[in-house]
């Protein structure tokens, strides 16, 4: 069975950091090019990194140089490393693992930015 659970979420201040983790199960995890999404309140969710099963990188443009997308293959997880946080950066923060046979995610996880 295929699960992808997140965790790493939390309340932080301004300028702190958060590391998130996505474990995944189902032996889907060497052929998924992962990815990170967040959804605001009120808002889409929207796209924030993504890394290739090959290592390739993406992020959109608000957390580049923020936010370093990584993944770990012997441990099926991948990793989003937060700095420099911003009260714009509360969401819930979801993972994605997707190639063009398949697509999941996970439940997601809060990330609360605030004083």
């Amino acid at each position: 069975q295929v699960q992808l659970v997140e965790s790493g979420g939390g309340l932080v201040q301004p300028g702190g950091s958060l590391r998130l983790s996505c474990a995944t199960s189902g032996n889907i995890f060497s052929t998924s090019n992962m990815g990170w999404y967040r959804q605001a309140p009120g808002k889409q969710r929207e796209w924030v990194a993504r890394m290739t099963t090959g290592g390739g990188t993406n992020y959109a443009d608000s957390v580049k140089g923020r936010f370093t997308i990584s993944r770990d293959n012997a441990k099926n997880t991948a990793y989003l490393q937060m700095n420099s946080l911003k009260a714009e950066d509360t969401a819930v923060y979801y993972c994605n693992a997707a190639n063009i046979v398949f697509n999941y995610w996970g439940q997601g996880t809060q990330v609360t930015v605030s004083s």
